[in-house]
């Protein structure tokens, strides 16, 4: 799928910012402390963010507060999904998915700090 040179970029400076936490603290931690830290390197960066963006479900015209909730939302743009895990599971994968729809919004990018190479933790959605 085709990603707007904008979305191409800001998701490439995510992704940076998130190579600088890991670089510094390493896997093993709680995704809170991933979340924090992705944070603040955002910030460094000047990158604006939102964090724990409550997602209501929509359903039969009303909006139900199902406790869902995107753990950053960067420039309005991209959500993005933090996991300290094993391994990436399909599961994992349809929570993002569904978190794009829900927002409305086309990109998301799936980071498990969890990894001995973050690359290999990182997988970059489009609608």
């Amino acid at each position: 799928m085709d990603v707007s040179k904008s979305q191409s970029d800001w998701t490439k400076r995510i992704i940076g910012c998130a190579i600088k936490v890991h670089q510094e603290l390493g896997p093993g931690l709680l995704e809170s402390s991933y979340e924090m830290a992705l944070a603040r390197e955002l910030e460094l960066a000047e990158i604006s963010y939102q964090r724990q963006i409550a997602l209501p479900l929509h359903y039969k015209g009303e909006n139900l507060d199902c406790g869902y909730r995107i753990d950053l939302l960067v420039e309005d743009d991209v959500v993005v999904e933090i996991k300290a895990v094993e391994s990436l599971k399909p599961i994992h994968e349809a929570q993002l998915i569904t978190y794009l729809k829900l927002a409305g919004k086309k990109t998301g990018l799936l980071i498990n700090f969890n990894v001995i190479l973050l690359r290999n933790g990182i997988r970059r959605f489009v609608l």
